[in-house]
């Protein structure tokens, strides 16, 4: 079953098996023609914030037993893995310059000032009327459907597991000495999910021939901040792939042979849908 609401994409398998939940915050791209024209960035520049392509990659995971929900529209225009209140007040006029947070403070808020490398996307502070429509647009209407697939879940099955989906730019590891990981798993150190989904996770991922690195360098931000409560059994981990292994960064483009790298992901995808919170595979965890 598909819900397609102005904001996101909701896929439910016929048979939902134990509660998993994937999702893609930063996959949209939507970029409306009113939002191209208030920005002197190319497309291609707007797209370097996008996790592009990984919610075509989740897009097995209804066959398999699990939920997904992606973003349509692009992080350059909002941002969800952020709180509504991250506001930044050099990019919304008549916003408190409160003490921000290090995300805000670098252009990163709900709604972003940059994009990729620091690259300003607006010329001119926007009003603070638009930001609260962007929010009550795009923000609201993601996080109230994905609040409800987590009770929905933890009614249903007793747990619920949401794998939070993104891709890191290449670049975003060079600080790291080699061998550097391919996904990096984070679980705030274990505040929104437990060493056993967690470890889990990371398995299914060797399992494809990955390298895996844990919090570092990203650890989860406001989904996992916000959802992740393993002692309720609600486990969130966000699971970064590095973008150079099925795209030109550049180009924003898949590589050649980005099919075998997406039966891969699908491969993981599919193992992880069935998943319960004590690390097991392959059964439901309650009746339907």
């Amino acid at each position: 079953m598909t819900d397609d609401s102005t904001a996101y994409t909701l896929i439910r398998p016929r048979h939902w098996a134990s509660g998993v939940i994937f999702g893609s915050p930063h996959s949209g791209c939507v970029y409306p023609d009113w939002f191209l024209g208030s920005t002197r960035l190319s497309l291609n520049l707007l797209r370097s914030s996008e996790d592009a392509f990984v919610d075509r990659m989740i897009a097995g995971a209804p066959d398999s037993g699990a939920v997904t929900i992606s973003a349509r529209y692009p992080r350059a225009m909002v941002d969800l893995n952020r709180g509504a209140d991250e506001l930044d007040p050099l990019i919304i006029r008549d916003i408190p310059r409160n003490p921000q947070n290090q995300r805000t403070m670098a252009g990163l808020g709900v709604i972003p000032r940059v994009v990729s490398q620091g690259r300003i996307i607006h010329d001119q502070p926007m009003p603070r009327a638009e930001a609260e429509r962007r929010l009550a647009a795009y923000w609201q209407p993601y996080h109230r459907a994905l609040a409800g697939l987590i009770d929905e879940a933890r009614h249903r099955f007793g747990q619920a597991i949401l794998i939070d989906m993104h891709s890191m730019p290449h670049d975003a590891l060079n600080h790291l000495t080699a061998p550097r990981p391919d996904i990096v798993l984070g679980n705030r150190h274990g505040k929104s999910a437990s060493a056993r989904v967690t470890d889990a996770i990371a398995q299914a991922c060797q399992d494809q021939g990955w390298r895996v690195r844990r919090n570092s360098p990203f650890s989860g931000a406001y989904i996992a901040s916000t959802y992740g409560r393993p002692e309720r059994n609600i486990h969130v981990v966000q699971l970064e792939i590095d973008r150079s292994l099925y795209m030109d960064e550049a180009t924003i483009t898949p590589r050649p042979d980005f099919g075998i790298f997406a039966a891969r992901v699908a491969g993981m995808v599919r193992a992880l849908s069935t998943l319960d919170s004590g690390g097991s595979f392959g059964s439901s965890v309650a009746a339907e």
